[in-house]
């Protein structure tokens, strides 16, 4: 346990000066940035930081790695204020990350959930954060943290704590209702009414990151018939020009060695060291699911796909998708606009809590076939609502900003 710190605080950072000097936009600049310390010996374990509240208290997941930084969660931050707004949900944008750079977190789950619990005690100050599961992290870290707050609050029932909790705590839980993945697969079935000489069916798929979103929404895909001909995790990466044994790969995802179990033959197979050239891979739509910034200059001028559905949070940078639209003819679908489906699930289950009324109208009708069904209308909506904004020489994150920045300033809710 002496990895551990005896105890971790939220100190707020002195804001830095707005990037647009010119700019009177309050939008611009964040609202507040905290790094989580130990107290003790003054080590920075994490950070909290806060985008805009406009719409309501800052919602957003906490990523647990082993190198993240305040820039990363910045940008996150960000994405989650535009990406609640679109959605017309009553929440702001905030997000944190917990730096875990020592195995034995991921391995031993005793020593991850004390480590929870002193997150749980600096976070428990900041009563305008709203935490959610994210990579690293899943509804039983979120229970630990709502449990915290209940016993600090003196009461079982509150609105602090945290969302996408276990089904049997009264919950929405995101991985295990595979709410991201049904976003996804919205924004992938839209296209099919947009686009012309497009259909699911026959298309190839390639999945950057074979986890809580990738897997289920390869299942989905698949189901329309597309075809998934490369999968990677942090093990190894596998493509084949005839398609993957998608339920082989669900079944050895989760065991030690992950995709590397992989027993049916394939064309190429790529080591731990390599599992980023599978992003190069020859198909219809690559979908990156796993840290951000997959897609950069170093690799841009390789990818070999028409469409590309960020499935992972910030995956590419806007001056990229500028290059990928206007020199390899490859439109990306922005991340807060099709990877929505966890966020709302949150939402659904916060507002669950907070009003009988709408919590029986949600179990009235089965709670997650409500939030399917929610989640599926609102990415299709806004996918298609983004694609008529676009001019000829637009991209989709830009007419998707425009259109999350109106739903910014509006009180619209499509809960």
């Amino acid at each position: 346990m002496d990895l551990l710190p005896k105890s971790l605080r939220a100190e707020l950072l002195p804001k830095e000066q707005n990037e647009d000097r010119f700019s009177n936009d309050s939008v611009i600049q964040q609202e507040a940035n905290y790094q989580i310390i130990d107290p003790e010996t003054n080590k920075v374990w994490g950070y909290v930081c806060i985008d805009n509240t406009q719409r309501g208290p800052g919602l957003g997941g906490i990523r647990m790695t082993p190198n993240i930084g305040l820039n990363e969660v910045r940008r996150l931050s960000r994405a989650m204020t535009l990406k609640n707004s679109a959605a017309c949900l009553p929440y702001g944008g905030g997000k944190s990350g917990l730096i875990a750079n020592d195995s034995r977190f991921y391995n031993d789950p005793k020593l991850k959930s004390h480590l929870i619990e002193k997150f749980a005690d600096a976070l428990f100050e900041l009563d305008n954060y709203l935490p959610a599961p994210d990579m690293g992290t899943d509804e039983r870290d979120i229970q630990k943290i709502y449990d915290n707050h209940s016993e600090k609050l003196k009461t079982k029932t509150h609105n602090r704590g945290g969302v996408g909790r276990p089904v049997e705590c009264g919950g929405i839980p995101i991985d295990d209702w595979g709410l991201t993945a049904h976003g996804l697969f919205s924004a992938a079935l839209s296209l099919e009414d947009i686009l012309e000489n497009f259909t699911l069916n026959n298309s190839k798929i390639v999945i950057q990151g074979f986890g809580n979103v990738g897997c289920p929404t390869a299942i989905k895909l698949q189901e329309k018939g597309a075809l998934i001909v490369g999968a990677s995790d942090i093990n190894g990466a596998l493509w084949n020009s005839t398609g993957l044994d998608v339920q082989e790969l669900s079944n050895i995802r989760k065991q030690s060695g992950g995709l590397s179990n992989y027993s049916k033959p394939v064309d190429k197979k790529f080591s731990a060291n390599k599992v980023d050239w599978l992003l190069e891979a020859p198909c219809d739509i690559l979908i990156p699911a796993a840290r951000p910034d997959a897609i950069t200059a170093k690799n841009i001028d390789r990818i070999d796909c028409r469409l590309i559905l960020q499935g992972a949070n910030t995956p590419s940078s806007k001056p990229v998708e500028y290059y990928l639209r206007h020199r390899r003819n490859i439109l990306s679908l922005t991340d807060f606009i099709v990877n929505a489906g966890g966020v709302i699930g949150c939402a659904v289950e916060q507002n669950m809590r907070r009003d009988k009324e709408y919590s029986m109208k949600v179990q009235h009708k089965d709670t997650r076939i409500y939030t399917e069904n929610l989640i599926f209308d609102t990415v299709a909506k806004n996918v298609k609502g983004v694609f008529s904004r676009m001019e000829e020489d637009s991209i989709f994150r830009d007419a998707a900003t425009n259109l999350a920045m109106e739903k910014l300033n509006t009180q619209e809710l499509w809960l």
